[in-house]
């Protein structure tokens, strides 16, 4: 009984990775949207930085709609490419940001 019940825990949370890892891929796309968003309100992204940013955000939704088209989720090394091409988004959003130029 005790076998059953602890293979039955294992087995559900396996099964609740690519849920949680594409969750935590939206949720690191919905914040980059947001600094963007800010980035212009507040004059620290002129508009070509701003245009440029959004163009790299949805080559990265068009990437993540493509792997996901290709089968069941997410493979590993397709979240690891996702989470590197948001990381480096993530970087090319803070020296905008903090790059002196006005609006």
């Amino acid at each position: 009984m005790r076998k059953t019940s602890w293979a039955m825990l294992v087995m559900a949370g396996l099964l609740a990775l690519p849920a949680a890892d594409a969750a935590t891929i939206d949720a690191r796309e919905h914040r980059q949207r947001e600094r963007i968003r800010e980035g212009v309100r507040s004059d620290e992204l002129t508009r070509h930085e701003a245009a440029r940013l959004r163009r790299e955000q949805s080559r990265i939704r068009r990437e993540e709609r493509r792997y996901r088209a290709s089968g069941d989720g997410l493979s590993r090394r397709e979240r690891r490419d996702l989470q590197r091409d948001l990381s480096r988004s993530s970087r090319h959003i803070g020296r905008q940001k903090h790059d002196r130029q006005d609006r």
